[in-house]
């Protein structure tokens, strides 16, 4: 069989307008694990006793079980145990499961960051007045954040590709379009070329992102 370059082109305009559905999901399991897995990281760091170690299993367990496992625990394993999420919509549960397993990478993430600020600068806020949340808020988290952003970087850039495992809970997003389209065709391989090259795409372009958020961040530092 002959490569259907013609074929492919076509592809492009109708799965591109599924994009907005695999990045909505992807920015808002950033946003929700960046949350959780920054608290997750004080709380590690604080070294309250049992808190500590149900955080360490909490990432421990979320790290540990494949995403997809995770998307069908959430979506129709919960309902079986709580009837409350019987309502619960498949880009909401996709949504929750993302976030979940990517907070316990971030939580590692941020803790680093935030151990890789002098201890000394802590002590040194508090001397002058400062409490401890305006010391953290002014410069711990500032240091911490340039440390933390090539990591955060790519965990959202693992997002982004995780969002085309929403298709198996049936979310109408790039790759359920693909598949639907390579099945009615029998052209796998150009339309599941097409995909690929959308995401390298978008892909380059959050890493260019990144690099001048990265830049922005760094020019203080450059001497």
């Amino acid at each position: 069989m002959e490569f259907d370059f013609q074929y492919m082109i076509t592809v492009f305009p109708n799965v591109i307008k599924y994009l907005w559905q695999s990045l909505s999901m992807a920015v808002s399991a950033m946003i929700l694990a960046s949350i959780l897995g920054l608290i997750l990281a004080l709380v590690r760091n604080s070294r309250i006793p049992v808190l500590t170690q149900l955080v360490a299993v909490y990432i421990s367990f979320f790290r540990a079980i494949p995403m997809l496992v995770q998307l069908f625990l959430f979506y129709f394993g919960l309902p079986q145990l709580f009837p409350i999420f019987d309502g619960i919509s498949a880009v909401t549960a996709a949504i929750i499961g993302f976030s979940l397993k990517e907070s316990a990478f971030l939580a590692e993430i941020f803790r680093a960051a935030l151990n890789s600020v002098e201890k000394g600068q802590l002590e040194a806020c508090l001397s002058v007045g400062m409490t401890k949340v305006q010391s953290y808020l002014r410069v711990i988290f500032p240091q911490a954040l340039r440390n933390a952003l090539p990591g955060a970087g790519n965990t959202f850039i693992t997002l982004i590709k995780e969002s085309a495992l929403a298709f198996t809970l049936g979310v109408a997003e790039m790759f359920a379009q693909a598949k639907m389209m390579a099945a009615a065709s029998f052209k796998f391989f150009e339309t599941y070329l097409a995909i690929a090259l959308i995401y390298w795409l978008v892909v380059i372009v959050v890493t260019l992102l990144q690099q001048q958020l990265e830049k922005r961040i760094n020019r203080p530092y450059i001497q």
